[in-house]
């Protein structure tokens, strides 16, 4: 799926303009990324810049959302409606076994992150 058809997909479903959709999207994708552990962080969908893809940072659940806020410049609820129609997206987009694995990899320290990915 490319980006653009991967924001309109997260716009409706998280019912933001498609502009404030792919920011959302893109700093979802971006929290994603750095949160992934065991083995060395890579881009689970094809649509981030490399330089992105270098750092892992743990964290539970409301990091992730604190993150997503931050990096897209919205508040918590806009984040979390963002982070959840990115994930739904996602789901629809790789296979069972992708989606599962990236989900896998994300750390459950402080939360179980399921809340977010549903």
């Amino acid at each position: 799926m490319r980006f653009p058809l991967f924001v309109a997909a997260v716009s409706r479903r998280s019912g933001l303009a498609p502009e404030s959709a792919a920011i959302v999207a893109r700093a979802v994708l971006q929290t994603v990324v750095e949160r992934m552990t065991g083995s060395p962080p890579i881009d689970p969908t094809g649509y981030l810049p490399t330089e992105l893809t270098d750092a892992v940072s743990p964290g539970g659940p409301t990091d992730f959302l604190r993150r997503v806020g931050e990096r897209a410049g919205v508040d918590e609820r806009t984040a979390a409606a963002g982070a959840a129609a990115v994930f739904a997206t996602l789901r629809e987009t790789v296979t069972v076994g992708e989606f599962q694995e990236m989900v896998a990899r994300l750390p459950t320290a402080s939360g179980d992150i399921d809340s977010i990915a549903g």
